[in-house]
């Protein structure tokens, strides 16, 4: 289960950080454009992008401690 924890959580980053990307190079939120500016599904979205950040994070460093 935690294996699949992890990969959910790549994946939301990887979204995550492409969506930044699009936004530093074209002023284009993609998030947004599909779920709509500010909608409950759009903030669901970024949440979970932040958690999911925050998990690899805590893995990283647990791993890294032993």
């Amino acid at each position: 289960m935690k294996k699949v924890i992890d990969l959910i959580a790549l994946v939301l980053v990887i979204v995550g950080g492409l969506n930044w990307g699009l936004v530093g190079l074209f002023d284009l939120d993609l998030v947004a454009a599909l779920f709509g500016m500010g909608s409950v599904l759009a903030k669901i979205v970024y949440v979970l992008v932040g958690l999911s950040a925050l998990w690899l994070a805590i893995v990283g460093l647990v791993k890294k401690a032993k």
